[in-house]
């Protein structure tokens, strides 16, 4: 089994708790789902949010998922101006089967235009 590595990404309307509760669940169950993953090929997750976000801590939605013996951290996205605003990002470690090249990255909604190229 490898080490693998996911990304995804939200953006969310409005920085409410519960909003950012919901639409990161949404993206981990996206990511869990088509990469057929259990809690249990979950290594680690980081999250970043850009610094409009301040209601939560993205991690809390998985938590409330169910993910509670991962290791899980948040960090602030850089301030770079013109960006998206109100991103959730993941990078998510991953023991998988799979090869490199059939991993999903998940980018949900509006977020989709951040990578183009390998949103599924």
């Amino acid at each position: 089994m490898a080490v693998r590595a996911v990304r995804g990404a939200v953006q969310l309307e409005r920085d409410e708790a519960g909003h950012m509760e919901q639409q990161v669940g949404a993206l981990l169950t996206a990511v869990m789902e088509r990469n057929a993953l259990t809690a249990d090929d979950l290594i680690s997750i980081w999250f970043t949010a850009t610094p409009d976000l301040h209601s939560d801590f993205p991690a809390a939605a998985a938590r409330k998922l169910g993910i509670v013996d991962v290791p899980l951290i948040c960090a602030q996205e850089l301030d770079i101006e013109g960006a998206m605003p109100r991103v959730v990002r993941i990078l998510a470690h991953i023991e998988s089967d799979r090869p490199r090249d059939a991993i999903a990255h998940v980018y949900l909604g509006a977020a989709a235009a951040l990578r183009k190229d390998i949103a599924q």
